[in-house]
């Protein structure tokens, strides 16, 4: 990385600075070192408020040139070389009394004139030829020529005399002291700031080629929408569905009126599909597929990724948890639960993932494991004060509801709430019915129970809770009785997609319930049988 010094300031205090790139700071200690536009002006700004002349710091008696000698080397032997006086002893030879030169500072506060500077440069080139050869072979007077290679005198810097003694290259600094400046300076200092443009041109440039590439992907998308459009208002046009192309699939993924379907069970298979349904467009797109067929899972959502944790099939039940990246249509795997349960309740709060109850089909739990990713792993948090199996949950105002399941021997018409401020689990309270495999979604600052099995049959009852109120009343009821029904929220509607019926009957349709128009049947075109399903919205 080049530098360029700009000029010299007096320190700033972290309390000063801080307040300009607080944006940049990861930590109290430690920040990035990038600074857009903006910073960078108010830096500079706070810094030329603090700057200092660099050569006041001299003191005004000081030498106007002196010499700092470094690692002249001798075959004969090691001595300690202080100043020209210890230089031009080591270049004397038997001759004494010839070419004896010797070098004092000036102690003269004048300014060294381009003269004198001459006479510097002279001397010194002097002092380094001036080996005596006369007692010595001509090869021996060759070996111990030294040759100036280089000679650098800069104003006010330290200056670089580089020759060969005894072929062994030497370097000598002399510091020379003065206020001229010197064309080359200028150059250098020119030739930095261009470099320093070349690098802005080139990160502009960058930036722009950027900007084309996301400019044509939008491009693209609007065109995949105009095609949805004119699919749904013009029925000769041939209808987009599960054959969309690659391009409008990531059109899908940015849509704020799709959800997402997780696998299930479409009476022939347990799935491990993953899809993208727009209810409006009535539109299905196909995702990539989950590693593993999974149904009676649970999802949640952690910084912009779907976490898909438990559920199973048949008789086989999962610890794994899988992640899915809407930007990049990919699936990783995760850190696995503490057990393998399904039909558990899930739900994300203050940047946690909650997995609530479930069970194995023999046994119901009421552990609760909660995934940190600062941690990395699932830790068991405050169990629940019921053992719940195919509960349902829900997460409003920064708190967790689990509301009825299955206890091992009877449904519960039960419900308790988790405060992470409290770290403990509270009885709310009941239902007005026992439930079991029905969704709990949370709208409009209340609590909405919807279907179920209460024990003997699949229910159409709805159940409103009012946190405010503490207590449950009646809502109007579905048009069809289900369970196991996957179930979201979508701009303030409900949306119940597929499920069970009576007689274990696999439902191919969708409800929707919006207050003040109640409950409406919806009959998708490409939706098919499904349950045992989970969705969920970003």
């Amino acid at each position: 990385v080049q530098t360029r010094v700009r000029m010299q300031c007096a320190r700033v205090r972290e309390s000063k600075f801080k307040p300009i790139i607080m944006d940049n700071y990861y930590n109290d200690r430690h920040f990035w070192f990038e600074l857009d536009h903006d910073q960078t002006n108010k830096l500079i700004s706070l810094l030329s408020s603090v700057a200092i002349n660099p050569r006041s710091s001299a003191p005004k008696n000081s030498a106007k040139w002196k010499n700092i000698v470094r690692s002249l080397p001798s075959p004969d032997k090691s001595e300690k070389i202080e100043g020209f006086d210890a230089l031009d002893a080591e270049y004397k030879t038997s001759s004494k009394s010839k070419n004896n030169l010797s070098m004092e500072a000036c102690s003269s506060e004048q300014v060294v004139e381009k003269d004198e500077k001459d006479l510097i440069y002279k001397r010194l080139k002097e002092l380094v030829l001036s080996r005596d050869c006369s007692d010595s072979t001509l090869a021996g007077c060759a070996e111990d020529t030294a040759v100036v290679n280089d000679l650098d005198l800069e104003d006010g810097s330290l200056s670089v005399i580089r020759y060969t003694y005894r072929q062994s290259p030497v370097t000598l600094h002399v510091l020379l002291l003065s206020d001229s400046s010197y064309p080359c300076m200028q150059l250098v200092q020119e030739m930095e700031e261009l470099k320093a443009s070349k690098i802005e041109h080139n990160y502009r440039i960058g930036y722009l080629e950027q900007k084309l590439v996301q400019a044509e992907t939008e491009i693209r998308q609007l065109k995949d929408q105009c095609l949805l459009s004119a699919s749904v208002s013009n029925p000769s046009v041939p209808r987009v569905d599960e054959t969309l192309v690659e391009s409008l699939s990531e059109v899908q993924l940015h849509l704020d009126d799709s959800m997402f379907l997780v696998g299930g069970y479409d009476g022939v298979s347990h799935l491990s599909t993953f899809k993208s349904y727009s209810p409006i467009q009535d539109v299905i797109t196909s995702l990539k597929p989950m590693n593993s067929v999974r149904s009676y899972t649970s999802v949640a959502e952690l910084n912009g990724e779907l976490y898909i944790f438990g559920g199973g099939k048949e008789n086989s039940w999962y610890d794994t948890v899988e992640a899915y990246d809407p930007s990049n249509n990919r699936w990783s795997s995760r850190p696995s639960l503490s057990k393998k349960k399904g039909s558990l309740g899930g739900g994300s709060v203050n940047g946690k993932i909650f997995a609530l109850g479930g069970g194995n089909g023999i046994e119901s739990f009421s552990d609760v494991e909660m995934f940190d990713l600062d941690v990395g792993r699932w830790i068991l948090g405050h169990s629940m004060q019921e053992k719940r199996f195919a509960l349902a949950s829900a997460a409003l105002n920064g708190a967790l509801y689990a509301v009825g399941g299955y206890d091992g021997s009877d449904y519960l018409k039960s419900a308790e709430r988790f405060d992470p401020r409290e770290h403990s689990w509270a009885k709310i309270g009941s239902m007005n019915s026992k439930r079991g495999c029905h969704s709990l979604v949370a709208m409009h600052e209340k609590l909405y129970a919807l279907g179920g099995f209460n024990g003997s049959a699949m229910v159409r009852s709805v159940e409103i809770f009012d946190p405010r109120r503490g207590s449950w009343m009646s809502g109007e009821p579905m048009n069809q009785s289900r369970g196991y029904s996957a179930t979201a929220l979508l701009k303030d509607s409900i949306y119940m997609i597929g499920g069970l019926k009576a007689n274990n009957d696999i439902i191919d349709t969708i409800e929707r319930y919006q207050e003040g128009q109640g409950w409406q049947v919806i009959h998708p075109k490409n939706m098919g049988k499904l349950c045992f399903s989970s969705a969920i919205v970003l």
